[in-house]
């Protein structure tokens, strides 16, 4: 498995690929069962999002390294709408489709590291990351 990458988030499909491009990253290098799912359902939610509210994006990887532990970092970005109220767009149960509302929250609650930028007219940019 290649250390880093890129590849779209444009279709349902391509959010098969993400899921599949981050469990092969994530057993690379090292993480546990547990962490690896959480991983890949956190990708797969932020992939999902990236298709459906932002009309399409890009998912990169790579394995990033403090002192003796490994980990993956994920980013995802979209050239849609914005979200205009990130506060709200991470609070437990808030959706602006027809979801559940736990994608970013849920996302967030799954990884050792969450950060955001988005605003309206500017597209969103999310990036995780989970350590081994």
């Amino acid at each position: 498995m290649n250390p880093h990458g890129e590849i779209p988030v444009r279709t349902e499909q391509d959010v098969v690929l993400a899921r599949q491009a981050v469990r092969q990253a994530a057993v690379a290098c090292g993480l546990r069962l547990v962490d690896q799912t959480k991983l890949v359902t956190a990708a797969s939610e932020l992939a999902r999002n990236a298709v459906v509210y932002g009309g399409g994006g890009t998912m990169s990887w790579h394995v990033v390294r403090d002192g003796m532990r490994a980990g993956i970092h994920l980013e995802f970005v979209d050239q849609g709408p914005g979200i205009a109220d990130i506060a709200q767009a991470l609070t437990d149960g808030w959706t602006s489709g027809t979801g559940m509302g736990l994608g970013l929250s849920g996302s967030r609650r799954l990884v050792d590291a969450f950060e955001i930028d988005s605003a309206p007219g500017r597209g969103t940019r999310v990036a995780i990351t989970k350590w081994a």
